[in-house]
C-alpha cells in the first residue's frame, strides 16, 4: 500500500461514489473532469477511487472544488493535492480536509493560495 493510500485510509471506488451521491457514474466522471473531485488508482487492483473524506452527508464537500482548483493551479497533481489535504497540520489542529468539512474554507484556500508563490 502506498503512503497516500495509508494517509487517506478510506477510499471509495467510483461506482460507490455514484451510489453515495445518487448520480450516474458518468456524472462522477464529470465531477472529476470539472475538478470537483480528485481520484487516484489505489488498492491491489488499482481501481480509480476517491477519498471517502471528500463526501459528506451524501454530497461532495461544499468547498472542495475551489480548493482543488487552487491547488491544481499551483502545480499540484491529484496525488499531491490529496496528500496536502489529508496531512495533519498542527496549526490547524487537524487536516485541511477536516477544516473544509467543518466549513473553514477561507483559511484553507488562503493557505492553498500561498503554495502557488
Amino acid at each position: 500500500m502506498s503512503n497516500v493510500e495509508n494517509l487517506v485510509g478510506d477510499w471509495l471506488p467510483l461506482p460507490d461514489v455514484a451510489r453515495l451521491l445518487d448520480v450516474s457514474i458518468t456524472k462522477v466522471h464529470s465531477l472529476l473532469d470539472e475538478r470537483a473531485l480528485a481520484a487516484l488508482r489505489v488498492g491491489e487492483r488499482k481501481f480509480r477511487s476517491v477519498p471517502a473524506g471528500f463526501i459528506q452527508d451524501g454530497q461532495v464537500v461544499d468547498s472542495l472544488k475551489g480548493t482543488i482548483v487552487v491547488l491544481a493551479d499551483a502545480g499540484y497533481s491529484d496525488e499531491d493535492l490529496i496528500v496536502w489535504l489529508f496531512t495533519p497540520d498542527e496549526s490547524l489542529r487537524g487536516r485541511p480536509i477536516d477544516a473544509l468539512r467543518e466549513g473553514r474554507k477561507t483559511e484553507i484556500r488562503r493557505r492553498a493560495q500561498t503554495l502557488a508563490w
